[in-house]
């Protein structure tokens, strides 16, 4: 039996997709075996949004060669992409798939397909993809790709135009995660809200039908853009459906001269507005937002309009903050007045710090408020975790009889 190792860097995506490449190996009959076993193929997944996450993907692959000399390793992924002549000329490499070529992973690598760098161009094509391995949970891809193009970003680049499966695809495949008992499904996407660019369907009637997929009982979208969040959607959120009190909206910075400068498609106006919308008409909701930190042209006074309109307008439940990551291509990397990475880390620890004190207000102010949890299968050193419908996490003794139920609790 031929054996295969599997490994993922980066977002909930590339999960998605390393989750249905190894069904589809599993179905051909290859034993699935942990990173770092010996195996006759190695499947990497890469992760290109920033320096780091490059670096990481090539030391993996030169850990690899270096400990596993007779395995193939095939690398795929958004480094795969941006730099695939430089990856196909590592030691050991069999095979780069590229952006257009995620449909080929699984059919070429069975076939042990040759070496190849071939430059590909992009195309309607979009993997269909969701993320299994755990009873209670699944990411669904529902869109790829972006037509943005913000100044500081690979990812157009590096997956492509936005594009997506039409929803009756989709709907199926929800029914295919919800007959192996899961029971919570988070919609990913490169740009979620952007979904019915190549199908002219809506964002809101995907919703709608998945909100009909029995089995399946509570949904999260995983990030939307603030102009994509339509006071429609919310509406029908709020209505009572499966959709969860739980919202992640990338704001990337609260300076509406940098928002400006780095091409978003909205302004703090805009995105405040959009959040006092949703608390108005969805109670207990958490918000995380996103954030980078150490643009170009950040001064220390944009930057505390940033601090500011965090701490003081939208006070969120939970801050993602990045250290802004100089990319080769885009249009931020030549723009002037680069911010120094001794100021950048000072800025993340202190938005850190902000994060940490609005999470906990946010859990606070939820005190004895009767929720639903969903129970994972983790075992903790006895103990086990779930969230609920408002993404706070809850602990209680392990219980294999809990795992994949959901429960009234008081928070």
């Amino acid at each position: 039996m031929t054996r295969i190792a599997l490994h993922t860097l980066g977002c909930k995506l590339n999960y998605a997709e390393t989750s249905t490449y190894e069904r589809g190996f599993a179905a051909a009959g290859w034993e699935i075996v942990p990173w770092g076993q010996p195996a006759e193929v190695y499947l990497l997944n890469t992760c290109a949004v920033t320096q780091h996450a490059e670096k990481k993907s090539r030391n993996l692959i030169r850990a690899a060669a270096s400990r596993h000399p007779e395995t193939r390793i095939v690398v795929t992924g958004c480094y795969a992409e941006l730099r695939a002549a430089e990856i196909a000329a590592l030691p050991g490499v069999s095979r780069v798939f590229r952006a257009t070529e995620k449909s080929l992973v699984v059919p070429e690598t069975l076939a042990f397909a040759a070496p190849s760098t071939k430059q590909g161009t992009f195309v309607d094509e979009v993997l269909p993809a969701w993320s299994g391995g755990e009873r209670t949970r699944s990411f669904l891809k529902v869109q790829d790709g972006c037509d943005n193009f913000c100044a500081y970003c690979t990812v157009p680049f590096a997956r492509g135009r936005s594009r997506n499966l039409p929803i009756s695809d989709l709907v199926a495949q929800a029914h295919d995660i919800a007959a192996t008992g899961i029971r919570e499904i988070v919609l990913t996407g490169v740009n979620t809200g952007d979904f019915g660019r190549t199908t002219g369907e809506s964002f809101l009637d995907l919703l709608k039908a998945l909100n009909e997929v029995e089995g399946i009982e509570r949904y999260r979208i995983s990030s939307i853009e603030p102009n994509l969040i339509t006071e429609e959607i919310i509406d029908w959120i709020a209505s009572g459906t499966k959709f969860l009190p739980h919202f992640h909206i990338p704001l990337q910075t609260g300076s509406d001269a940098l928002l400006k400068a780095v091409g978003r498609r909205y302004d703090t106006k805009l995105f405040a507005e959009r959040i006092d919308y949703i608390r108005e008409r969805i109670p207990h909701v958490f918000f995380g937002i996103d954030v980078i930190v150490g643009l170009p042209g950040e001064t220390d006074e944009l930057y505390e309009e940033t601090f500011r309109f965090l701490q003081e307008r939208i006070r969120p439940a939970f801050i993602h903050i990045f250290p802004y990551s100089r990319r080769p291509g885009t249009r931020a990397y030549n723009m002037p007045c680069q911010v120094q990475d001794s100021i950048k880390t000072a800025r993340v620890e202190r938005l850190e710090a902000l994060s940490d004190e609005l999470h906990a207000e946010f859990v606070a102010s939820c005190k004895g408020l009767p929720e639903k949890v969903l129970w994972e299968s983790v075992d903790r050193d006895g103990m086990m975790e779930g969230y609920t419908g408002n993404y706070i996490r809850i602990t209680k003794p392990f219980d294999p009889e809990k795992v994949g139920t959901i429960e009234d609790i008081t928070i």
